[in-house]
This record gives structure tokens, C-alpha cells and sequence, in this order.
């Protein structure tokens, strides 16, 4: 986890509405995380099959089981995960640290062989995806959360690439959420206390 500027306990900030009066733990991901640039190819994987876990649910619901996928999906290696058999996939829907979907489990399986195949092609996942931005994070200067969209045509053009590429679970508006994450684009609300310390990471 990336902790980019120290906060001082019990200080009053400023923070994008999504994660007001939120749980110590959602505070935490968008205070050190969310928007910070992603270049480790691990760090990926693992946003891809959280966000694909988020997939009909909240955020806050994916979080709260953060810890578990980490230890379910062997600290989201995806060599480690290709390799995971039906037999273990049986039982990692036993395993209530998780989400339970049968789809989403044999997704985050099928998406780390995709996954491995993108990395000999391009050297590095990283390498592929942040050529969708032109290897530059997008900053955008939205006021109001509910300007921010859920979907635009490069969170598109990233899902039907990957689709193509035998990822599931990569629709337009999880990948949008997935760019957010991974700081692809920097989303926070011009009014968040984040969005000038995220900025700065970019420059």
C-alpha cells in the first residue's frame, strides 16, 4: 500500500462523498490508494479480480474481504492462480473470507492465464494497459461526484480489448472502476484532499 502524505490524527479533511462517514478501512484505501499510479504488474491482478468481485455490490462489501482474496489467491500471484485446479476452485467457493460466485472465482483463474499471456507478449501488464492513456494518467477537474461517469470510450476500447484477450469479467464499467483504482485517471473531486496530492504524482 501506497501512503503518499501523512495525516494527522483526528485532523478535518475534505474527501470525495463516496467514502464520507465511511468506515476507518474505506477512509484508509481513498486517503493512501485510490487514484495513486499503478506500475507493479501484481498490484493489477489484484484490482482486476477485486473489481470484478464488486461486480452487483458495493465496494465496501469487496474491501471488508480484502485480506481473505489476499490469502485465497496466493497474495494474487497470477502464475500461482493460473495454475489453480478445479478441485481448488471448488473449494474456494467454501471459503466465506471470499465472495462465493462460482463465475467470479473461475474468473479470477481464467483472467490470471490471460493475464500471464499479456505480460510475455508486452514484457509487463503494466506496460499494455497504461498504453491506453498514452502512459499518462487522465486528471480530470470534476466538482460534483455526480459528473463523474461510470464508463467513457477508453474504459471501452480497454474492455473489448481484453475481451478479446479472454479476460471475463472486464465490462466497460468495472474497467472504469478499475482506471479510478489504478490511477489510469485521477477522479477525485477537485474539493478532495486528495485530488492536488494525486496530481502531483503525476507531474
Amino acid at each position: 500500500m501506497l501512503e503518499v502524505t501523512s495525516i494527522k490524527k483526528g485532523a478535518i479533511l475534505k474527501r470525495c462523498a463516496w467514502c464520507e462517514n465511511a468506515f476507518e478501512a474505506y477512509e484508509k484505501y481513498h486517503d493512501t490508494e485510490w487514484g495513486v499510479p499503478v506500475h507493479e504488474d501484481r498490484k493489477h491482478y489484484e484490482f482486476l479480480i477485486l473489481e470484478a468481485a464488486q461486480a452487483g455490490l458495493s465496494w465496501s462489501t469487496v474491501l471488508k474481504k480484502r485480506a481473505g482474496y489476499q490469502q485465497a489467491f496466493a497474495n494474487f500471484n497470477p502464475q500461482v492462480v493460473a495454475q489453480f485446479s478445479q478441485e481448488e476452485q471448488e473449494q474456494l467457493l467454501e471459503n466465506p473470507q471470499i465472495i462465493r460466485n462460482r463465475l467470479k472465482v473461475k474468473s479470477a483463474v481464467e483472467n490470471a492465464k490471460a493475464f500471464l499471456k499479456l505480460q510475455k507478449e508486452f514484457g509487463s501488464f503494466n506496460q499494455y494497459i497504461w498504453t491506453f492513456v498514452n502512459h499518462q494518467p487522465i486528471v480530470n477537474t470534476w466538482s460534483r461526484p455526480e459528473d463523474v461517469p461510470v464508463r467513457t470510450e477508453i474504459s471501452d476500447a480497454m474492455s473489448k480489448d481484453l475481451k478479446k484477450r479472454g479476460f471475463t469479467f472486464v465490462g466497460s464499467t468495472i474497467m472504469y472502476a478499475y482506471m479510478q483504482a489504478c490511477g489510469l485517471v485521477n477522479d477525485h473531486t477537485i474539493d478532495c484532499f486528495r485530488y492536488r496530492q494525486v496530481l502531483k504524482l503525476n507531474t
